[in-house]
């Protein structure tokens, strides 16, 4: 069974929307992406955030996972494909894919009635991390602009914003303890994204809720970095570079010092 796109008459159709008029009406990526991935056409400001978090998260550096992945496999001689795969394999719980967990864990925290502070203590006692907060360069002093454009967009542009809100809570609670427990581009997505299913008047509460338990929001970043690690994989080729091997002042060796039988 398929229900977001047929393909057998005259014209090619997206969840109903015949493709020439996908293109007149110029409803761009983010568009596709509503008619796609949630069988509607989503309000114009829905689909600009789509288009943002696309943006922002195409790419962050050679040095993350996912690019270092891509670069090495792109170094050894490996196709597109399978460079950009191994890229896209690092993405979990520790990598970007803390889009799911960030929206889980706010979501039930603030449906739950939990003050931030109860939030983050609870949290504290699991020894469980908060997902969507922290960074390891960015903190209160060095701000992530990325973080900062999709806030100002989210809260000028969405009907309602309770747990965007929520989560700036949390974050104030978090960075007084240190300043690079921010809430990262992850977790702002995330608590965005729960809002705008929730509030955006285009999904009923179940429909937002199995979209929230069906990993829907971390396709964004999957979405967005599989831009990133194509471009670095056309770079490397473009540069011609080769094998790549890790130097050796970069590893630190613990083997024991003498082989015990």
């Amino acid at each position: 069974m398929t229900s977001i796109c047929d393909e057998r008459g005259q014209e090619l159709n997206y969840a109903g929307m015949l493709i020439s008029d996908v293109l007149k009406r110029d409803v761009g990526i983010g568009g596709v992406v509503s008619l796609l991935w949630f069988q509607r056409c989503l309000p114009p400001y829905v689909c600009k955030f789509f288009e943002m978090c696309l943006m922002v998260t195409a790419d962050h550096g050679p040095a993350v996972s996912g690019a270092h992945n891509t670069i090495v496999c792109a170094r050894a001689g490996k196709d597109l494909v399978s460079s950009v795969v191994s890229g896209l394999l690092t993405i979990g719980d520790r990598f970007g894919g803390a889009l799911d967990g960030a929206a889980r864990q706010f979501s039930e925290a603030y449906d739950s009635g939990l003050h931030p502070m109860e939030f983050v203590n609870a949290m504290r006692q699991k020894g469980q991390l908060i997902m969507g907060i922290g960074h390891r360069v960015k903190s209160l002093n060095n701000p992530d602009m990325r973080v900062t454009i999709i806030k100002e967009f989210v809260m000028e542009s969405f009907p309602a914003t309770p747990l965007l809100n929520y989560a700036l809570e949390v974050e104030k609670i978090t960075t007084s303890k240190k300043p690079n427990l921010i809430l990262n581009v992850d977790g702002v997505i995330a608590v965005s994204f729960v809002d705008l299913l929730r509030h955006s008047g285009s999904f009923t509460r179940e429909e937002a809720q199995e979209y929230i338990e069906m990993g829907a929001i971390n396709s964004l970043f999957v979405l967005g970095r599989s831009i990133g690690f194509i471009g670095h994989y056309m770079d490397q080729k473009r540069l011609k570079q080769g094998l790549y091997r890790h130097p050796w002042d970069d590893i630190s060796y613990v083997l024991p010092e003498q082989y015990n039988n």
